[in-house]
């Protein structure tokens, strides 16, 4: 039972992540409306492939909360009909949540394959709480998180039903992001009270509280990035998609801060592989770090000089969050491994 609870605390780890990767997929071709409503999309449990699905036909059958887009505007079918002949209105009522009424199938089916990595992940929580409970007695800690997981993830679902009615709203999207980072670290957090560290005599209280301010910066660094992103999106808006090379002619405040704080981050980390090099404590851990950090480093450098290489985004922002579990990873360890 041990064995099955381990194995989908990681599975869900890595769910979440994939998750995190595909919403960065979604950011990137623009895909955040794919689906206008939620959970379903366009009123379908499996989203529609052609623009014929979403109009308007006589003798067609409708079924309630279909949608279809008629005069470039979404409509929602109040009931189960056949159309007659002539466009009946009384059949129908506006979608009012948001005016977005556009159809294209690449970005439905992107949004769509991210919700259906959410509702998987979600079911992985779920056995995950279920081979929780037999730790009930003995580490009651554990499956009280794991409950809370369900719960965070059930939170973090509801967050995307909003995201989608606020038409991508800035602050939605922010908060989406540390809802993301919190389910990241509960799951780390109830993996790292299941393992076994090798005890270490060496006293690592400086050491603690190094690692955790980089973790503290790490995760400055990701809201500071987002807001980044809706810059990035403004431009598009503007410029277009075809502009690259103008969407940093004019650099704001919040990317130059974005750029110095990476500095700050690879400053810090340095520091703590010379206090783990002074108390003799060899980890791998932070080498990974670093080496994340200078990947992270190389992709914003080639998105500013080389104007957004393919999949340079998401991955950066993928990256990011991978750094922030590995760095609580590394904290939890610590703890851990303290006199």
């Amino acid at each position: 039972m041990r064995k099955k609870f381990n194995f989908w605390t990681k599975t869900s780890i890595l769910l979440v992540y994939l998750v995190i990767a595909t919403g960065g997929v979604v950011r990137m071709t623009g895909s955040g409306m794919g689906c206008p409503d939620w959970p379903k999309c366009f009123g379908y449990y499996i989203p529609p492939t052609n623009i014929a699905q979403l109009t308007w036909i006589s003798q067609k059958i409708f079924k309630k909360g279909q949608m279809i887009i008629y005069k470039d505007e979404l409509k929602i079918s109040k009931n189960n009909f056949t159309s007659g002949l002539d466009f009946d209105d009384k059949n129908w009522e506006d979608f009012t949540k948001h005016d977005y009424s556009k159809f294209n199938p690449l970005h439905t089916w992107v949004e769509f394959i991210n919700r259906l990595i959410g509702v998987i992940c979600g079911i992985s929580v779920l056995i995950l709480g279920f081979y929780s409970l037999q730790f009930f007695k003995n580490k009651p800690i554990i499956t009280l998180l794991s409950l809370l997981t369900i719960i965070a993830v059930g939170f973090q679902a509801w967050l995307g039903k909003i995201v989608v009615d606020s038409n991508l709203n800035p602050y939605s999207i922010t908060i989406h992001m540390l809802m993301a980072l919190l389910i990241i670290s509960i799951l780390i957090f109830i993996y790292s009270l299941n393992s076994n560290y090798k005890k270490n005599n060496v006293k690592s209280l400086a050491l603690k509280n190094i690692v955790l301010l980089s973790l503290i910066f790490t995760t400055i660094q990701i809201l500071i990035g987002t807001q980044v992103r809706e810059f990035i999106d403004e431009q598009i808006v503007m410029m277009g998609e075809t502009k690259k090379n103008l969407w940093l002619l004019v650099l704001p405040s919040i990317f130059l801060t974005h750029r110095s704080f990476s500095l700050l981050i690879l400053t810090v980390n340095f520091f703590i592989i010379y206090i783990s090099r002074k108390i003799n404590l060899n980890s791998k851990i932070i080498f990974w770090i670093l080496g994340i950090i200078a990947i992270e480093i190389i992709l914003g450098i080639a998105m500013y000089y080389l104007h957004f290489p393919f999949s340079s985004q998401p991955l950066h922002l993928l990256l990011a969050t991978i750094l922030f579990g590995v760095q609580f990873y590394f904290y939890m360890s610590i703890r851990k491994i303290s006199k």
